[in-house]
């Protein structure tokens, strides 16, 4: 039963997600509530706040990776190369460029982390939780104390941050994989894993 509740849960996130991408697309994101995503979504409000809690929480949810367990996660990222790690995911993820400019795809949220200031807040607050995931697989390596693992994975998941936010600026018609190999190059280069 866990199995389906979690499929029907991912479901309505998605639902949730794109209904209100299309309602900030159209009307903008302050002037959207949560009452009509929900009507939108053909789900009530009180799911919309389990959910994401906020509005803000709507755009900033990267639902593939939030869901990820810790072992998915430790599938995917390897310690000995985190940089190479992250842009590989990034390759996984990227949309293609017809789709990008039609704004579909996964990285249609990201205009709005960049665009609206508590969208951004809200990201930076995702970006620490994402560095505090991958900080004990850096530090299980033993190449490293607690310290500069934390410090590793805070500069990997800001730096991805930074590069996505050059990205955007220069009209997101690039790769984001580029950009983020292109950006992540010095720590890749501090970190002794350059490619």
């Amino acid at each position: 039963m866990s199995g389906l509740r979690e499929r029907w849960r991912l479901k309505a996130m998605r639902a949730i997600q794109e209904h209100a991408l299309d309602l900030f697309d159209e009307r903008g994101f302050d002037s959207v509530t949560i009452e009509e995503i929900a009507a939108a979504a053909e789900v009530s409000p009180s799911t919309v706040y389990r959910i994401f809690g906020t509005k803000e929480g709507i755009v900033v949810t990267d639902i593939e990776f939030d869901a990820m367990s810790p072992e998915a996660l430790a599938a995917i990222f390897d310690p000995a190369d985190p940089v190479g790690s992250l842009v590989q995911a990034v390759r996984a993820y990227e949309t293609p460029r017809e789709e990008r400019q039609a704004g579909k795809g996964p990285w249609r949220r990201v205009r709005y982390f960049f665009a609206t200031p508590s969208v951004r807040m809200a990201v930076c607050a995702t970006l620490d939780q994402a560095g505090r995931r991958i900080t004990p697989l850096i530090a299980e390596t033993g190449k490293v104390n607690e310290t500069q693992a934390r410090v590793i994975a805070n500069a990997l998941a800001f730096g991805y941050f930074a590069a996505l936010e050059q990205w955007y600026l220069n009209g997101g018609d690039q790769p984001i994989a580029a950009y983020v190999e292109d950006g992540l190059r010095p720590l890749r280069d501090v970190l002794g894993t350059s490619s």
